[in-house]
């Protein structure tokens, strides 16, 4: 008997009770939190995994592969989507995410066990992009069910409020990932965080999946659901319903680009390329940098959950379209701005003394382990191990690279002689830790990053949950998020170092989300309705 059918003997789910609404909520939105700590832990760690299973590339290529490596978790997110969607219109919006979060933790915490390249050779990439895919799988299903769970418990004129917190996960969960890191590698010391320590964050996830399944297997059946199986109205063939006709295939399109691809690629702006550029950009003193990055990921939390009750208030549509446009207009200024506050050294540097690459071939690839093809690559290639911001201009063809350090040619072949130079300017000098009144103010241009990102996310499970019937919800919604999520933001901080890497910019690659969120705010303005107070069952 499949599970529709023995559905048919289940009592309509009463109508929840606010204790009853409370514990859903609460339930809903801790193993949220829990699960995505479990996806990015990862992501903190990825210059240390860079080092320990990619250790024959340069620490260029080594950063990058370990950021494709992050970038595969959420390209398995589209296919995870559409096994446990299916599954969760099908038997239950419970047991679907029941499944996807003890996938999540029983290969996050595989990874904190498994060797690292110095111990068992090449198998170790391999198995760390297995048990990414693995993590991608699970949280594929994981977020759009908990989100089409709680939203079909909660009152209408409330959904946006109800489902807001489940928004906080991500911000949370990535501040509970970093303060693991901060207290763990504090602990243990770096030659021992290096060695061994780095394992503990995941090993820990077992203890979360313990509690987190406690804690879900005290929920019932959404009542949406439920009443559906009682009457036999069930989807059989969810994927093959969801795209049955071209408007629902336009819908899922417009969702994908307008609502998911707009808000999580602006999201991961904040929860991971922040990150990336203190840490690999300007070079910012390590434990001052997670410390100032944790909190604003606590208010970024706040600011995703108010996102959502606001968009009870004034529409969902109005909510996420006024995030967009702040984080348009603020993208650029801020970043160049916490730049110059991270390491004021560095920053000072590139205005005294710029590094000027004059050449006329200079092809580069960051990811080979060869020597560049050509003597200007080799040159990039040399300033970009060094971290060194440069501008590249064309000369005529046939001529030989130059390079000026502040107006001073330095031979373009003479790796001391540049290592010397870039030293004198003020490039390679380690950064200083930044003043109380400094943090405050990075701190508070980081919250402001959260604002827009939080009226952006904060209304995502009430929208996306009204935007699609019933019967095929959990696909459509799986489906559309995770393709938005998974490609276009999961490889997003891949693509932006790829940038830097080839230009020698630190600020170029920030034009890819740019070019992201407006095309995700055209599409949400032209393509996609407002549907705050729309029956969903």
């Amino acid at each position: 008997m499949d599970a529709t059918a023995a559905s048919h003997s289940a009592k309509p789910a009463a109508e929840p009770t606010h204790h009853d609404l409370k514990l859903i909520v609460t339930v809903s939105t801790l193993g949220t939190v829990f699960e995505w700590y479990d996806f990015y832990i990862y992501a903190t760690l990825a210059p240390l995994f860079a080092k320990l299973f990619f250790p024959g590339s340069s620490p260029t290529a080594g950063l990058l592969l370990a950021l494709a490596t992050f970038g595969i978790g959420f390209a398995a997110r589209p296919v995870g989507g559409a096994i446990f969607g299916a599954l969760g219109d099908r038997i239950g919006r419970k047991v679907s995410f029941l499944v996807t979060i003890t996938m999540m933790g029983l290969a996050t915490t595989a990874i904190g066990l498994i060797g690292t390249y110095a111990q068992i050779g090449i198998a170790a990439p391999i198995l760390l992009v297995l048990l990414r895919t693995i993590q991608g799988l699970a949280v594929g299903g994981q977020y759009s069910g908990a989100a089409v769970y709680v939203a079909e418990h909660a009152p209408t004129h409330r959904r946006g409020f109800t489902t807001g917190f489940l928004q906080t996960g991500p911000g949370f969960g990535f501040m509970l990932s970093m303060l693991a890191v901060l207290v763990t590698s504090g602990l243990t010391g770096e030659e021992a965080w290096v060695a061994w320590g780095w394992r503990i964050p995941f090993i820990l996830s077992l203890g979360l999946l313990a509690i987190s399944i406690w804690m879900r297997l005290m929920l019932s059946e959404s009542p949406v659901f439920a009443a559906m199986a009682q009457a036999g109205a069930t989807a059989r063939h969810p994927l093959r319903e969801a795209f049955a006709t071209r408007a629902r295939v336009g819908r899922v399109v417009a969702a994908m680009i307008g609502i998911a691809v707009g808000q999580s690629v602006a999201g991961y702006v904040g929860l991971i390329q922040a990150m990336n550029f203190l840490t690999t950009a300007v070079h910012m003193e390590p434990f001052s940098m997670r410390v100032i990055l944790i909190a604003s990921l606590a208010f970024g939390g706040v600011a995703s959950w108010a996102g959502g009750w606001l968009s009870d208030i004034i529409g969902r549509k109005r909510t996420a379209v006024a995030g967009y446009i702040l984080f348009l207009v603020i993208l650029f200024p801020l970043f160049t701005t916490l730049g110059k506050m991270a390491n004021p050294g560095l920053a000072d540097a590139v205005r005294a003394a710029p590094v000027v690459v004059t050449g006329s071939d200079c092809r580069f690839n960051p990811f080979t382990q060869k020597p560049q093809p050509t003597a200007c690559g080799r040159l990039l290639d040399t300033l970009t191990k060094a971290g060194a911001p440069y501008a590249k201009h064309k000369a005529a063809a046939g001529s030989a690279p130059v390079l000026t350090v502040g107006g001073v040619r330095v031979a373009p072949d003479d790796k001391p002689a540049i290592t010397a130079a870039l030293a004198k300017a003020g490039y390679t000098t380690p950064p200083a830790r930044p003043e109380a009144g400094t943090l405050l103010a990075m701190l508070a241009l980081l919250c402001l990053l959260g604002v827009s990102t939080g009226l952006a996310y904060g209304p995502v499970g009430a929208w996306m949950t009204e935007l699609f019937p019933a019967r095929t919800r959990y696909s459509s919604f799986a489906i559309s998020y995770n393709f938005g999520v998974g490609i276009f933001a999961g490889f997003m901080p891949f693509i932006v170092q790829t940038i830097v890497a080839l230009t020698g910019n630190p600020l170029a690659g920030l034009w890819y989300p740019f070019t992201m969120v407006a095309i995700g705010l055209t599409v949400a303005v032209v393509f996609l309705p407002e549907t705050r107070g729309k029956p969903i069952d």
